[in-house]
C-alpha cells in the first residue's frame, strides 16, 4: 500500500510531466506555424514582423519553467544577456570575432545598430543546449561545454544559409567565413562555462525541445 506521502509525491509528478508535455506542445505548435509562414512568400513579409515576439516568447517559456527562479538565475540570466549583446557589439564593429556582418531590420530594435534580442537569443542558444546535456547526463563537465558548443556551431551552419533571406543579418560579399565557426564554438564554450558555474539541479525537457525544434526549423527553411 502506497503511503498518503507517496501518493502526493507521485501526484506531483505526474503533474509536472504533463505541464512540461503542454509547453513543449505550444513551443513545436508556435515553431510550425513559424515555419509554415515563412515558407509561403504571401504570408513571409507578416511572419517576419512576428520574429522578435516568438524570440521572447521562447524566453519566457523557459524562464517560468526553469526549477527554482531565484535571484542565482537571475544573475544567469543577466550575464548571458549582456555577454551576449557586448559579443555581436563588438563583432560588428570590429569584424574581429564572427567577421565582417551587420544586422537587418528583422530581429527588431537595435541599440547601436545591434538588436538587443541577440541578448535573448545567445540566454535561448545557451540554456537550451546546457540543460540538454545535463539531460544526457554527460559526466564530463569539459565534454558537456565542448559537446554542447559544437552542437551550436551545427545550428549556426543551418542559420546561416536563411539570416540573409529572412534579413536576420547580412556578411560583407555574402559569404560566411570560416572564422564565424570557430568564434561560434569558444563563444558557446565560454558562455557555457557560465551555466556550468551555477550549478543548477536537472531541468525539464523544455530546453532541448526548443533547441531541436529550432534545427528541424532552419533545416527545413533551407
Amino acid at each position: 500500500m502506497e503511503r498518503p506521502e507517496d501518493i502526493r509525491s507521485n501526484r506531483y509528478l505526474l503533474a509536472l510531466h504533463e505541464r512540461t508535455a503542454n509547453w513543449v506542445r505550444i513551443i513545436v505548435i508556435f515553431h510550425l506555424i513559424g515555419l509554415a509562414g515563412l515558407y509561403f512568400s504571401p504570408t513571409k513579409p507578416y511572419f517576419l514582423q512576428l520574429v522578435p515576439y516568438h524570440l521572447l516568447l521562447m524566453a519566457v517559456i523557459l524562464i517560468i519553467n526553469h526549477d527554482r527562479l531565484n535571484l542565482k538565475f537571475l544573475y544567469f540570466f543577466v550575464a548571458i544577456f549582456i555577454a551576449g549583446w557586448l559579443i555581436e557589439y563588438f563583432g560588428v564593429r570590429t569584424g574581429q570575432l564572427f567577421g565582417d556582418y551587420s544586422y537587418g531590420k528583422t530581429l527588431g530594435f537595435s541599440i547601436k545598430s545591434i538588436p538587443v534580442l541577440m541578448g535573448i537569443n545567445w540566454f535561448i542558444l545557451i540554456y537550451s543546449a546546457a540543460v540538454s546535456m545535463q539531460l544526457l547526463r554527460i559526466r564530463s563537465m569539459l565534454f558537456r561545454i565542448f559537446f554542447g558548443a559544437g552542437l551550436l556551431v551545427v545550428l549556426d551552419f543551418l542559420i546561416e544559409p536563411v539570416a540573409a533571406r529572412l534579413n536576420y543579418w547580412h556578411w560583407v560579399d555574402n559569404e560566411v567565413p570560416l572564422q564565424n565557426y570557430l568564434c561560434w564554438f569558444i563563444v558557446s564554450a565560454v558562455l557555457l562555462f557560465v551555466f556550468e558555474q551555477f550549478k543548477f539541479k536537472k531541468q525539464s525537457m523544455v530546453g532541448p525541445a526548443i533547441l531541436i525544434c529550432q534545427f528541424i526549423f532552419f533545416a527545413l527553411l533551407q
